[in-house]
């Protein structure tokens, strides 16, 4: 065995090498620490990335679904208003017959009010309903269309006091205002 006292150490050598070492390390582990810090900014942009397109997408997916429910409710505006004078015209038919024609010709006419209630019957299975308002009611502009203005005795201004033609809605939204006459005599 040999004794430590017999080994030749260059202490100043041995402080160079070590030094250089020791250099080499602290280089080595700043640019590892570089790297490191350089792989957290990377993964943090990926991040943002994934949870901003996490929230576009789940935006989208809400806007999808309202468009969705907007299509199923309100998709049919237009075939329901196309539709309305139709309802208008049998209502007229049925307003105007006489007692004499309603014994007369029982079968047509009940077939007329037949239609007009399976019109009536589809406009609520599609959300379609009929604004009805009556004589003496105070006139609402979200849901009337004033068409004249008369001095009537008895009545307050604003009030109705004649139903030219019901209005509708579809779900919320009004599809046509009822059309009335209003009051103008000063109360």
């Amino acid at each position: 065995m040999t004794d430590p006292k017999d080994l030749n150490f260059d202490d100043d050598n041995l402080e160079s090498e070590d030094q250089i070492d020791i250099d080499e390390m602290e280089e080595e582990f700043d640019a590892r620490a570089d790297e490191l810090e350089t792989a957290r900014a990377e993964r943090d942009e990926f991040r943002d990335r994934f949870m901003r397109s996490m929230a576009e997408t789940e935006n989208m997916r809400k806007r999808a679904d309202r468009d969705r429910r907007e299509a199923e409710n309100y998709g049919g505006s237009k075939l329901a208003r196309d539709m309305l004078p139709v309802f208008d015209n049998l209502k007229r038919a049925v307003d105007v017959i006489t007692e004499e024609q309603r014994a007369a010709q029982a079968a047509l006419i009940e077939g007329i009010e037949l239609t007009m209630r399976e019109l009536l019957s589809v406009f609520g299975r599609h959300g379609i309903e009929v604004i009805s308002p009556e004589i003496g009611e105070k006139f609402d502009p979200n849901m009337h269309e004033a068409m004249f203005e008369a001095a009537v005795p008895a009545t307050k201004s604003g009030d109705i006091i004649q139903i030219m033609n019901v209005g509708f809605m579809i779900h919320d939204r009004l599809l046509r205002p009822a059309q009335v006459g209003v009051s103008s005599t000063p109360g």
